[in-house]
């Protein structure tokens, strides 16, 4: 991580306007050399008022959107994850867009096209719209407009409102639960981001090292009792292994989805029902197989004076990526769930595709 005083404050404050901007189908227009790459949100925008009066429309997609449609082979491009641009002569309908851009749709439409590839001018400025459209939990899809925005930022914003070094700690009270009566919570806010995070401190803080756990929020597993998937069981196993032990944090990161955001989660379940596993179902959507920022959790470790844990996870990613950002994980300790029908595919999905050690 870097330190805390190189946050860029009002780069950050541009992203956050714009990503607000897109989950209410505003414009938003990305600074490039000589002028401006101005967008709108495909999910969020009244298309049929929009399409009305356009005679061509262009659209900008994900490189793995554009794969389902056969479309990366079309164009000459270094770097295989860039967006791809595509013209539509008109007319279109919005229908048309949203099956074009919408994976669930696709078994409803699976005739489309053929598009047109065009070159991408600003490939830099697209990813950066890629990166804001999954910050605000949107398809990563856009109407290339010509029309100036009011909510305009730069290529870098995108990165800096991620930043977690912003993180501060904002409240701290005690929070006697079901596991433990002695536990404390503490919640942690950033300047950009509107999202908080919270730790929760399981037992008497001593000087032995904590059992912890980065558990990814999960409204439909956490609080719904999913069996889909196996996050509430985790959350309270977890909770339980720092209760018999000295103590433990609790790190509950506001990731659903694993980044991409609960609509999109639910997209992905939906494309799990048509028979995708959770990672193709995360890639037709356009986003990438974990988008979860780990340095989040490393920042707040950092803050709450942890510099080595002993890590409840089958993820070895989670692992890394606390050590990637300097945070010792003196043991990694397996979490022992029993499958049930519904989540045993999604179970051997996370062995064999992600590397989870089950």
């Amino acid at each position: 991580m870097t330190s805390p005083a190189a946050f860029d404050s009002t780069g950050a404050r541009r992203a956050a306007r714009a990503i607000d901007a897109l989950r209410r189908g505003w414009p938003i227009g990305i600074e490039i050399e000589g002028g401006m790459l101005n967008l709108l949100p495909v999910e969020t925008t009244d298309l049929d008022q929009y399409l009305s009066s356009q005679a061509n429309i262009t659209l900008l997609i994900s490189s793995s959107r554009a794969d389902t449609l056969k479309l990366l082979n079309q164009r000459a491009a270094a770097d295989p994850a860039l967006p791809v641009q595509i013209n539509l002569p008109g007319p279109v309908n919005a229908a048309e867009i949203m099956a074009i851009v919408d994976p669930v749709l696709d078994m409803q439409h699976p005739m489309k096209g053929p598009f047109r590839s065009e070159e991408l001018n600003h490939p830099k400025a697209a990813k950066a719209a890629m990166e804001l459209a999954r910050h605000g939990g949107l398809l990563p899809a856009f109407l290339v407009v010509d029309e100036p925005a009011e909510d305009r930022l730069r290529i870098e914003d995108a990165e800096t409102y991620a930043d977690s070094n912003a993180l501060v700690i904002s409240a701290h009270a005690k929070l006697p639960v079901a596991a433990n009566t002695k536990a404390h919570i503490y919640g942690f806010r950033s300047d950009a981001d509107s999202t908080d995070h919270v730790a929760l401190v399981v037992g008497e803080r001593d000087d032995t090292t904590p059992i912890v756990r980065l558990h990814s929020e999960c409204l439909t597993g956490d609080v719904l009792g999913s069996l889909k998937c196996d996050c509430g069981p985790q959350l309270h196993t977890a909770l339980a292994r720092m209760s018999e032990a000295n103590w433990g944090v609790l790190l509950y990161l506001r990731q659903e989805g694993r980044g991409i955001g609960l609509i999109n989660k639910l997209r992905a379940y939906a494309l799990q029902d048509q028979g995708f596993d959770t990672v193709d179902a995360n890639q037709r959507l356009g986003f990438a197989i974990d988008a979860r920022d780990f340095s989040i959790a490393a920042r707040m470790l950092e803050l709450l004076n942890i510099p080595t844990v002993k890590l409840l996870t089958n993820n070895p990613e989670k692992v890394e990526g606390l050590q990637g950002c300097g945070i010792a994980v003196d043991e990694r300790l397996p979490v022992q769930i029993t499958a049930n029908p519904h989540n045993e595919f999604y179970l051997d999905t996370k062995r064999d595709r992600t590397g989870h050690k089950l």
